[in-house]
């Protein structure tokens, strides 16, 4: 199957997911930032009460609503600094809804809600580069660690010679 078919047709649910992971919509900015490093991951979902989704706090929100600032990280709410409201999608839904919305809105990464609203997962970008790579491992995995390069002369610099 070539790729371009592939992500048309093809649903989300056939990429490799992870399980989401989540942190209580009245948690702390220091419980999402722990959420984050102990699970290795770029964004965690943020829920209210009922584990119907209410935000997603991303390493992007971390760089640009946190870092610099002076914050007492154990006592902010964790709902100050997350998205909330985040673009969803259905597992259901073509991989190419999902490279859609991530273009459109700069995303890396996209909830997923399962037909009555429930919180089933996340797309990452990496999810679907893996995907894509499946798709033709041999053209992938022989390409040289290091591809050759012509040395930059100044004009290609824009510099004058």
């Amino acid at each position: 199957m070539d790729i371009e078919r592939a992500l048309i047709h093809e649903p989300i649910s056939s990429l490799t997911l992870k399980d989401p992971i989540t942190v209580p919509l009245d948690g702390t900015l220091a419980d999402a930032v722990r959420t984050l490093q102990q699970g290795h991951v770029g964004c965690v979902l943020v829920v209210d009460g009922n584990g119907g989704l209410a935000g997603i706090f991303t390493e992007r929100d971390l760089l640009t609503k946190v870092a610099g600032q002076a914050h007492v990280w154990a006592k902010e709410p964790i709902s100050v600094f997350m998205t909330s409201a985040p673009e969803t999608l259905r597992p259901e839904d073509p991989i190419a809804w999902a490279l859609n919305y991530m273009h459109l809105g700069g995303y890396r990464h996209v909830p997923l809600l399962d037909e009555v609203g429930h919180l089933v997962g996340v797309v990452s970008v990496r999810d679907i580069v893996e995907h894509i790579v499946e798709l033709f491992p041999s053209a992938v995995l022989n390409l040289p660690p290091k591809p050759p390069r012509a040395p930059l002369s100044a004009e290609d610099l824009g510099g004058d010679d």
